[in-house]
């Protein structure tokens, strides 16, 4: 019976041809002209887990070992998202009357916890030599990953148009380089704030080290608990941290930075986007990034009023995470070996279906990344045009 379903559910699963092993040491192939890849089952999935959550079902099937594919993970994935008629597709959107629960301040830390803190070891095997945990900004094609890393650094800097002696905010500052890159820069005072223990210890020793105490400083901090540091900011910045806020929040977020951002501030917004609200790959937010939530544009921007929040400036990079990711998968397989020493074979098919799937994401268009240069109330001093940019 689960054969015949799996069977079913095959045959509109890939954009490519391709053929499955079953855990009967049957074969069967699937589609015109010459396979691309191989699937082979080496147990039953059942049909109930399947109908459940497709995603979260074959996801745990290979973290399990239960499934092996022949052929490129990315590539595997990337033919199931070109056929619409594949699961990947059946998203389920947010009824527009649904009130989610807010993460409080102490779930939030568990969750940052179970995805940073597993160790800057760890992360250093596969990210670049600053350990920048977010997209690349590639300017040229055979950028290597730390060059395309420093480049989205000095870009993200170059939007904010920072003047020697003003103030600036990273929420969500990761391994601190942001931070200590405009403090060199620019001259500007810098506070990071993090829930992720490892990266704050990280980023207290790369203060000390490059003699930065009088300009950088960094704390242990939630976004939530920015007011209470009676402080407020000529800049603002937050790199791939609003996808940890959750639904519910993302307005009270947004209330934070207009209450800590000066008149006339600038708040550089770099996140992941969705095309529409809908409810987050369960794989992903029960194995990676729990408590995680993708918001869309339009959900982003629809406080933007009230707060008297101007939009100056918007900028899709999905194919520099596509690319980004690229590296970092390729880096993972290579250092393999040291991540062995530390973790089990379900860890390792776990951070690899993570990063490729990724990777096909943003290399279809299933998920985009935005980076929104914003003004509380009107700036008239930033340039006119984007040439700056550039130069």
């Amino acid at each position: 019976m689960d054969k015949l379903f799996l069977e079913e559910l095959l045959k509109n699963i890939s954009a490519d041809s391709f053929t499955v092993t079953f855990w009967d040491g049957t074969t069967k192939k699937f589609g015109d002209g010459e396979p691309k890849f191989k699937i082979t089952f080496n147990k039953p999935i059942s049909k109930k887990s399947i109908l459940e959550d497709a995603s979260l079902a074959f996801g745990e099937a290979y973290m399990n070992g239960d499934i092996d594919f022949e052929g490129s993970v990315q590539e595997i994935i990337e033919s199931i998202y070109r056929n619409k008629k594949s699961f990947l597709h059946n998203h389920k959107l947010l009824n527009k009357l649904f009130k989610s629960v807010g993460t409080s301040i102490k779930d939030q830390k568990k969750d940052i916890s179970h995805h940073y803190d597993i160790g800057n070891d760890f992360y250093s095997l596969w990210l670049d030599k600053n350990l920048n945990y977010s997209c690349g900004y590639f300017k040229n094609e055979d950028d290597s990953l730390d060059q395309a890393q420093e480049n989205k650094v000095e870009y993200i800097l170059k939007k904010l148009n920072l003047k020697a002696g003003q103030t600036l905010l990273d929420i969500g500052c990761g391994w601190g380089n942001l931070i200590l890159k405009a403090a060199k820069l620019y001259n500007v005072h810098a506070l990071g704030i993090t829930l992720s223990k490892e990266q704050y210890s990280s980023v207290q020793e790369k203060i000390k080290e490059n003699h930065l105490e009088d300009l950088v400083e960094v704390e242990y901090l939630d976004y939530r608990e920015l007011p209470k540091l009676n402080r407020k900011f000529d800049r603002i910045v937050s790199v791939g941290m609003l996808e940890h806020v959750g639904h519910a929040n993302i307005p009270m977020y947004m209330d934070t930075v207009e209450k800590i951002l000066k008149d006339h501030g600038v708040f550089l917004l770099h996140c992941i986007t969705g095309l529409f609200e809908s409810e987050c790959n369960k794989w992903i937010t029960r194995y990676i990034f729990p408590g995680g939530y993708i918001p869309s544009v339009r959900e982003i921007v629809s406080s933007f009023p009230e707060l008297d929040f101007h939009l100056v400036d918007a900028e899709s990079l999905r194919l520099h995470y596509c690319k980004t990711l690229e590296h970092w998968a390729s880096n993972f397989e290579t250092h393999l070996d040291e991540v062995k020493q530390n973790f089990d074979d379900k860890f390792i098919r776990m951070w690899r279906l993570y990063l490729n799937s990724c990777a096909a994401s943003f290399h279809y268009g299933v998920v985009d990344i935005h980076q929104f240069i914003i003004t509380k109330d009107l700036n008239n001093e930033l340039p006119m045009t984007r040439n700056y940019l550039y130069k």
